[in-house]
């Protein structure tokens, strides 16, 4: 896989599915969906408890962070708990709490029943350490003025050389002065937004309001290298 040779600099490390905040020690994450499997009218493909806990492990390992932030859909179901959904949520909280780190978690709109669950802390909106950057879902407009916001919800993914990769968005100053990073889904099960034809009016998150301002990056896993593109702006023309 190739991609146009873009710079871009950025305060953050860019992981599978999640990005580290060297500065605070912080690594985000959003999108989990624990229970998305068991509430599916068919089989999954991979048992997704096993598999968010074993890349979160990953992640870990190689960013040794202070704090574990969730930026919203920890859960999937609105209505029920799903059949093993508790055990892959211990799952988690232990192999976070193993690390050392603190979990936190910005709760997003698919996580009503989240307090029936999860004991931890839960906070709207989450700012390590006092500093410029804000963690949200990213499903209502913040409370928290920032100089960036990191959010979720919107599930990117680029169409690649016919492949669909999950990818994250920078936004350069794109939310009133703000940088706004977008993280794709961290469950493999979610079969993400293909943003290369996606315009303002089909992101679901009112942080992006002109996407053809943000630039798409995908990790390599065959390199573990992250690439970045032009913004999408320009990436309609290309890909």
């Amino acid at each position: 896989m190739t991609a146009p040779d873009v710079e871009i600099d950025v305060p953050v490390a860019v992981h599978d599915r999640a990005i580290f905040l060297p500065a605070t020690a912080t690594l985000v994450l959003a999108d989990v969906h624990l229970g998305k499997a068991a509430a599916s009218s068919v089989d999954a493909p991979i048992d997704d408890g096993a598999d968010v806990r074993d890349r979160l492990a990953t992640a870990l390992e190689a960013t040794d962070p202070e704090t574990v932030v969730v930026a919203g859909d920890l859960l999937h179901s609105f209505s029920r708990l799903p059949r093993g959904l508790e055990r892959d949520l211990e799952a988690v909280v232990a192999t976070v709490a193993d690390a050392g780190a603190e979990l936190v978690v910005t709760p997003g709109n698919h996580d009503t029943m989240l307090g029936e669950v999860f004991s931890g802390r839960t906070v709207p909106e989450y700012r390590p350490d006092g500093g410029e950057t804000v963690i949200c879902h990213g499903h209502e407009p913040p409370a928290t003025t920032a100089e960036r916001y990191v959010i979720g919800h919107d599930h990117p993914a680029l169409s690649v050389e016919g492949r669909k990769l999950p990818c994250l968005l920078y936004g350069p100053d794109c939310y009133e002065g703000a940088d706004v990073i977008v993280l794709p889904a961290f469950t493999r099960l979610a079969a993400g937004a293909t943003v290369n034809g996606m315009r303002g009016r089909d992101f679901q998150s009112p942080l992006v309001r002109d996407p053809d301002a943000f630039y798409p990056a995908v990790r390599d896993a065959a390199t573990d290298e992250v690439l970045w593109f032009p913004p999408l702006g320009r990436c309609r023309r290309l890909l």
